[in-house]
This record gives C-alpha cells, structure tokens and sequence, in this order.
C-alpha cells in the first residue's frame, strides 16, 4: 500500500519497559485492589495480530482507562496506542504522563500512520462529549456522526475488537449538567461565548460524601468477537460500507454493555465490603 505523502512523522515513542509498567502496576495497585477489575471474554482478542480497539468512554473518562490498558498489556500481550482528546495535550505534566504511555492526538492522519506501521489502538469514538455526559446518559455510546475509525479500519485491513466498560458510570454523581445551563441565562450566555464551540462542557459532579473523591465501585470490562473490516473493501470513498461497519461495531457494543450490566448485577464481589471481608477472614480465619 502506498503511504499518504501527507501522513504525519509519528512521535517518538517505543514500547514501556517491563521496569516502567512494573511501576505503573505499583502505582495503580491501591486503585486496583478497590476497584477489582474484572476482565471477560479475553480469549477473543487476536494475540497474533495488530488490533483496533473501540471502547465507550465512561463519566469523566480517566478513572478506569489506565485500569484497561494495564489489564490488555497483562492478559494479552497488546499495548494499544491510545487517541488522546486534544485538551490532554494542553497541561505539561499530565501531557507528558500520557505521551510516555503512548497516547497521541486523536487526529485521522496520525491513526492512519501508527496502522500502517502495525500498532495496535485504543479509541474512543465519544470522545469529549461522551467523558462529559448529561444526566441519564450513563452507557449510552454518544458518538454523533463519528465514523472515522470505521473508515481507517477498511482502508488498512484491521480487526476492531469491541470493549465494553461498565463501573465508573457511577464513581460520581452528576449535580450539574451543560443541559442546565442552557436553561438558565447566564448558563446560556457563557456558551455562547465561550471560546471553542467544540469543546463539550464538563458536569459539577460529586463523589463520596459529596467530596470530589471517586465512590468505590467495581470495574468490569468485556471484549467483543472480532469483527473484520476486510469484509467491508478498502474504498475510502465507499461512506456505505464505512457507516455500515460502525453500525456493526456500534451494536456488537451495547450489546455488550447490556450484558455486561447483568452480570454486574449478579456478582457477588461486585461490593468493596464484601471484598474487604473475604480478604480479612482470609487473614484471620476464625476458630
């Protein structure tokens, strides 16, 4: 295939150290053992092969993707490349963080380097708008007209295997949303003038007591059968095929997040407490 002259020089970036994530799991592990990340159907995901993953963006959107990534580098071996909103990449520290880990811009060009040069992918077609959700949007895949990861997809030939993720949705509990604000005045006032019209508007949220702390939930994550982009061709100009491939994606998706939810609903894990009560009796059994 002929590379795009246009195509931009991918950043300089090379696979974490086994040093590097065991230090990634050390920082993670108080998170981890609170939210009890619980991993389904893994033996779907291709091991011998670069894979295009498409997730759904949960509420405020950071509290369960590193818990993802580490999951996928330990159980299957993959270490995707994830696509960054630009506002990411405004603040130094937290811009730095996420490029060492392999996050870049979300820009089409730049997937369709890191593709041709056989990465694998973590996308979130969401993006923004789906990280900040209004009430009664919790699971719901907001993903407007994006098909731009179906596109790239038949255009090079990758699998897209769907994730789902369910838990973080209710770390927090939204008190205010953009849809209040357009109710009110000076709500409305504010975005019609705010600077950039395209960048959705983050809720007030409240998490444990009211505190901006994360309620502790348990997270569950669920991979989807690959489905094959090949099967669509490799016309970009084909908006049919493309659409056609999303809508597959799209459904295989909530799908998953249904079934996802039952079995939430009937883990008996699911509670920190109960947790925190196993691993005490373990190391105290009584009598």
């Amino acid at each position: 295939m002929i590379h795009d002259a246009r195509e931009p020089e991918l950043p300089r970036w090379s696979r974490p150290s086994a040093t590097t994530i065991a230090l990634a799991r050390q920082a993670l592990a108080p998170w981890r053992w609170l939210t009890a990340p619980s991993f389904h159907h893994l033996e779907r995901v291709p091991r011998d092969r670069p894979v295009l993953f498409v997730a759904n963006h949960t509420l405020m959107g950071v509290l369960d993707t590193p818990l993802l990534m580490l999951g996928l580098v330990e159980h299957t071996g993959h270490f995707p490349r994830s696509m960054g909103d630009h506002v990411h990449f405004l603040f130094p520290g937290w811009r730095d963080l996420l490029q060492a880990f392999g996050v870049v811009h979300g820009t089409r060009e730049t997937c369709r380097a890191l593709m041709r040069s056989g990465e694998s992918l973590l996308v979130f077609p969401g993006g923004g708008r789906e990280v900040f959700k209004r009430r009664g949007e919790a699971y719901r895949l907001l993903w407007g007209k994006r098909a731009g990861f179906a596109l790239l997809a038949r255009e090079v030939g990758y699998p897209i295997v769907p994730v789902a993720a369910v838990g973080a949705e209710e770390c927090y509990r939204i008190v205010l949303d953009a849809g209040d604000l357009e109710r009110v005045p000076v709500g409305k006032a504010f975005l019609e003038h705010a600077p950039r019209k395209d960048v959705p508007v983050p809720p007030v949220v409240a998490g444990l007591g009211g505190t901006p702390l994360p309620i502790p939930q348990r997270f569950y994550f669920s991979f989807g059968h690959p489905i094959e982009s090949a099967g669509y061709g490799t016309d970009g100009d084909d908006e049919a095929a493309t659409f056609a491939l999303r809508e597959e994606v799209r459904t295989a998706l909530e799908q998953q997040l249904l079934e996802l939810q039952a079995w939430r609903a009937r883990d008996p894990d699911r509670s920190p407490s109960r947790r925190l009560g196993r691993a005490l009796r373990a190391l105290w059994p009584s009598g």
